[in-house]
């Protein structure tokens, strides 16, 4: 029964192997939707002779190799109709559109704006004021355009020292304060209040999200209008 099972599990591993070896490197990679649900399903049927070695090993292969397969002409039809790849795979999200966060888009992709600061910083982008364009792609990834007018020459290039402005911190999120995150800034209610004035709004409440660093750069992203 051992060898058996040592069997089944070196076969059902080299099939695995070759099938996604086979399905490519953007795959292994970047799965879609479809990609990920037959990257599942596969693992699933393929384990059925190695949980139960009294099942023949064609339970496993024979299910795999459908999938693939399925998995490889539904890949060629996306390839060949824009609408199909569409509907299965979704489209590009513009979440921030002209340095303005897109916010209708946000939540139809169920993004929050932790999530968008933290993607940000993935991209080495701290500051939000210099983003032109944030474009979720339909495998998850998010891709940073920056504001041409905000990158002309570098400090570096002008042998100018500069300023550690910190780190940005959110301090409004959806309407809500995060006093905490005032605190690192050393800064309190009172002033972010005053701030909110300055910017022609009167609460929190009014406020998508902003962030502040210690040198005072802001970025602030009123809510949309019912």
């Amino acid at each position: 029964m051992l060898m058996v099972i040592l069997f089944n599990s070196a076969v059902i591993y080299a099939v695995l192997v070759i099938f996604m070896r086979l399905m490519g490197k953007r795959q292994l990679g970047e799965l879609e939707p479809s990609e990920l649900i037959v990257t599942i399903l596969i693992s699933e049927v393929s384990a059925t002779p190695i949980v139960d070695p009294r099942k023949p090993l064609y339970y496993g292969v024979v299910p795999a190799a459908t999938l693939f397969a399925l998995e490889l002409v539904l890949s060629l039809l996306m390839t060949r109709s824009v609408r199909l790849r569409g509907l299965l795979a979704g489209k590009p999200a513009l979440l921030i559109r002209h340095g303005r966060i897109d916010q209708k888009q946000m939540r139809r992709n169920r993004f929050t704006p932790d999530e968008l600061a933290e993607a940000l910083r993935t991209q080495g982008v701290l500051d939000l004021n210099e983003v032109e364009y944030a474009i979720l792609e339909t495998d998850g990834q998010l891709n940073v355009i920056v504001d041409p007018g905000s990158r002309p020459v570098t400090a570096a290039q002008m042998n100018i020292q500069t300023q550690d402005a910190g780190y940005p911190v959110i301090v409004i999120n959806e309407g809500r304060v995060l006093t905490n995150n005032l605190k690192i800034l050393g800064k309190d209610e009172k002033w972010l209040e005053k701030y909110l004035r300055s910017q022609g709004l009167s609460s929190p409440k009014d406020v998508y999200m902003m962030t502040a660093d210690m040198a005072g750069g802001t970025f602030l992203s009123p809510k949309d209008k019912p």
